[in-house]
C-alpha cells in the first residue's frame, strides 16, 4: 500500500469506464472501473470497496445486495445504467451509487443510493471517482 501521509490535499478526479456484473444466486453486486490495476480492498459491513495502486477507489462490491440497496433481485439483473461517485475525506469515505433499473418493462430513473463510511485508513483527502 502506497505512503499517504505525503499526497497533497486537493482534490484529484477519476474518470473512466466501468462495468458492472449481478451474482443473483448469491445476491452479490460488483461495479468496478475498466482498465485500473487492483492494490488493496477495505471490507465493512456487507461491502468490500477496491483501491488501486493511486489510492483510488476502483470497485465496490455489495454482498446481499438487493437487502442493502432495499430492490428485488429480478431488479438488479435489470440494471440498464449505472454510475459511482466515491470522495475520500479524511475521516471517512462517500460512495453515491446512480442506477436506472427496469421494472415492468419501465425503466426507472435517479436511484441514488449514498453510503458514507468512518474511516481511518489513512488514504488521501480528498478525491472523487466518477464512472461512466
Amino acid at each position: 500500500m502506497a505512503d499517504t501521509k505525503n499526497m497533497m490535499n486537493k482534490e484529484r478526479t477519476l474518470e473512466a469506464e466501468g462495468e458492472m456484473d449481478y451474482d443473483y444466486v448469491n445476491d452479490i453486486l460488483l461495479f468496478k472501473v475498466k482498465d485500473r490495476e487492483y492494490d488493496f480492498s477495505i471490507e465493512f459491513q456487507n461491502m468490500v470497496v477496491d483501491v488501486d495502486n493511486e489510492q483510488f477507489i476502483v470497485g465496490i462490491q455489495i454482498f446481499d445486495a438487493s437487502k442493502f440497496l432495499k430492490i428485488g433481485k429480478e431488479h438488479l439483473r435489470k440494471i440498464t445504467k449505472w454510475q459511482f461517485k466515491a470522495k475520500l475525506k479524511e475521516n471517512e469515505f462517500r460512495i453515491d451509487l446512480y442506477y436506472q433499473v427496469v421494472v415492468r418493462n419501465r425503466t426507472v430513473n435517479n436511484n441514488i443510493y449514498p453510503i458514507i463510511v468512518q474511516q481511518d485508513m489513512g488514504l488521501p483527502s480528498p478525491q472523487m471517482v466518477k464512472t461512466v
